[in-house]
């Protein structure tokens, strides 16, 4: 057939079909490219401004930049005549198994995506989650970095964070120390009150604004229990706690208020 044609109905046939569409090929894909980039980067801007963090933002925006380009290719194909629709429906195939095969990776992204956006815990917060209780050093897309008061490294999936209870320590600016301080029944309550309420109002640590509360908590099986809820800075938690039992031990060593642990009294019966 070629050879019944002359070179003007060649050029006219082929070469310039051919040639329109190359061109119009490569305009969609130089515009679309350009497109892409300025969707990329409003798209960036808006989630700085939102205040997203920048492991997130640099993700998302990489993952729509290679979706956008995926797009843009296909188009440019389409124009230039090549038949796209079987390599759409590769393209969803391989997606498709790709997704099933990082089906535990996507949901520890998800959970990462959700600890960023939400934040209910953050870097230098000391949390308790997956089991695990310290200090978070970092969040990752798919794992956080965990500090361990023994200062262990452990890396966690966000998955497991996300999915379970997470406890923040660090959230608030203050918080109340819960004590149970236990007598025995032969010795004097108000006495045990008087002391622990001493050691209390010589803390310099302690809140003022909630005031503390000392009361009578329960009529145990060993001992008198004593409810004691001081409120203090979350920084000093530990210590003030660590100061107080302490400080109880020793004063009721000198008043003659016991400390009862649980006993056990066995009778032998001879018969």
């Amino acid at each position: 057939m070629l050879k019944n044609l002359d070179i003007p109905q060649l050029i006219d046939v082929y070469v310039l079909p051919w040639g329109i569409n190359l061109v119009m090929a490569t305009l969609v894909f130089v515009i679309g490219r350009l497109i892409s980039k300025f969707v990329v980067s409003i798209t960036r801007k808006i989630m700085v401004r939102a205040g997203m963090d920048d492991i997130l933002v640099n993700f998302i925006a990489s993952i729509i930049s290679a979706v956008l380009q995926l797009v843009v290719i296909i188009a440019a194909l389409n124009k230039l005549g090549v038949d796209t629709t079987s390599l759409i429906a590769v393209l969803g195939a391989a997606g498709l198994a790709v997704g099933l095969a990082l089906k535990d990776s996507l949901s520890n992204f998800a959970a990462g995506v959700m600890l960023i956006i939400f934040r209910p815990i953050k870097t230098g917060d000391f949390v308790e989650a997956a089991g695990i209780s310290g200090t978070v050093e970092h969040i990752n897309i798919f794992s956080s970095v965990f500090r361990t008061g023994d200062n262990k490294e452990i890396i966690v999936p966000n998955g497991n964070i996300y999915s379970g209870v997470i406890t923040n320590y660090s959230a608030r600016d203050t918080r109340r120390i819960d004590m149970v301080i236990g007598i025995g029944y032969e010795d004097n309550i108000k006495q045990a009150k008087d002391i622990i309420c001493e050691i209390l109002d010589a803390e310099d640590r302690l809140l003022k604004d909630p005031a503390y509360a000392v009361t009578l908590a329960d009529l145990a099986d060993c001992s008198v229990n004593i409810n004691v809820r001081p409120w203090v800075k979350s920084g000093d938690y530990w210590a003030v706690r660590a100061d107080f039992l302490e400080s109880v031990k020793t004063k009721f060593d000198k008043a003659g208020v016991s400390i009862p642990y649980p006993q056990m009294d066995v009778r032998v019966v001879k018969s």
